[in-house]
């Protein structure tokens, strides 16, 4: 079968082989160094930065690379054929389109050029302990003073949070107001000088059970000073609505990082099953494998069909936030169910960290946790019946 996605062009599949090169040289080689230190190196952001990588669907008025979305997700899916899940590329690319659809031109100029060339790298801060998923149960609080705001509270499950320059916090200015009273407010970690900015501190990188080399991070706020002109597209109250705008670019990209994961899991378990022997034949030639392979490649197929439909869907601005809902909840559950079903297929050497389909394992789990819960999504689709 040599289906190839409708959206795949000569021109991305010559940048697919540039990104797969860059993937070959300057993430893998790392990965497990990088696990054991918690986070990515800085200098692979700036040498994505030159090659063009990080924003490769902005405009190239912003500094962006001035593709598509469909060159975006052939970077995300070579991180994810070669099994990485520490370089955040994905959180980055969320808040720089936050900042074009959402930003004034005045916070687009400033930031995007030095978000596109890894001079800054970018998070963005809406889990708290009591507030996942349910973003209007959030705490944070931004308090209008003469000048500017001061930020208070405490953020956590941050990606990006020990490496980040530029945070998109979730925040209330007018805690009274329910949903109208939440705004985005852009706040940068760093003063002049380098040092972390008043009032703002980084704290512990969280021991996750996968996604080892991603930082994750608790973030605290007291008193942290954002400036006026930092409040996402200038007004007050509109972070709600911001919020629910961009989401389905989030929840898409989730989609395509676990359709493209799936797809690497069959195809090491296929080549494992080929080689290893058990009982005097080769594990490929026993009914059962066979038929948990060809049931694992027609869901696989399934779900390509699916994102590439929705990626094209997001790139025509068609995608809304049902569709992504469903891609997110049900290209995810289905990731985790294949995942497993390859390490079983492993026998013994599956449960081995050495071997990447049990890296995998644990890599997959939060995804049918991040860029909102699972049962959230569902609860989304049945709101649209």
């Amino acid at each position: 079968m040599n289906y190839v996605s409708p959206w795949m062009d000569a021109e991305l599949e010559g940048f697919r082989d540039a990104v797969r090169r860059f993937v070959d040289h300057e993430v893998n080689p790392h990965q497990q160094r990088w696990r054991e230190q918690q986070h990515v190196d800085r200098e692979v952001w700036s040498k994505a930065g030159e090659m063009g990588l990080l924003l490769a669907d902005i405009p190239e008025e912003y500094g962006g690379s001035g593709g598509s979305f469909a060159h975006q997700c052939v970077v995300f899916e070579e991180l994810c054929y070669a099994g990485d899940t520490a370089f955040g590329l994905h959180v980055h690319a969320i808040v720089a389109h936050y900042l074009l659809n959402q930003g004034t031109e005045e916070q687009k100029f400033k930031y995007l050029p030095r978000l596109a060339r890894g001079e800054m790298i970018a998070a963005i801060a809406m889990s708290e302990p009591g507030a996942g998923s349910d973003l209007k149960g959030i705490r944070t609080t931004a308090t209008r003073t003469a000048d500017g705001y001061r930020l208070n509270g405490s953020k956590t499950f941050i990606s990006n949070g020990y490496m980040a320059d530029l945070i998109l916090v979730v925040a209330k200015t007018d805690p009274a107001a329910g949903a109208k009273g939440v705004s985005l407010m852009l706040l940068e970690t760093r003063d002049a000088s380098g040092s972390n900015c008043a009032g703002f501190r980084v704290g512990r990188i969280l021991e996750k059970v996968g996604q080892k080399g991603q930082d994750t991070c608790e973030l605290f706020f007291d008193d942290a000073f954002v400036p006026l002109q930092n409040v996402l597209g200038g007004e007050e109250g509109r972070g709600f609505v911001q919020l629910m705008t961009e989401l389905p670019y989030e929840r898409t990209i989730v989609g395509v990082a676990g359709v493209a994961s799936i797809e690497r899991a069959i195809k090491l378990t296929v080549e494992h099953a080929k080689e290893r022997k058990a009982f005097g034949q080769a594990l490929i030639e026993m009914q059962n494998t066979r038929f948990v392979l060809a049931e694992a490649k027609t869901e696989a197929f399934v779900a390509r069909v699916f994102v590439d439909r929705c990626i094209e869907d997001l790139i025509a601005g068609r995608m809304d936030t049902v569709q992504a809902s469903m891609a997110k909840y049900w290209i995810t559950d289905l990731q985790c169910k294949i995942v497993d079903q390859c390490v079983q297929l492993f026998g013994g050497y599956g449960y081995m960290l050495e071997y990447p389909i049990a890296q995998m394992y644990l890599d997959a789990r939060v995804q049918r946790i991040y860029g909102g819960a699972n049962e959230i999504m569902k609860e989304i689709v049945a709101r649209s019946l």
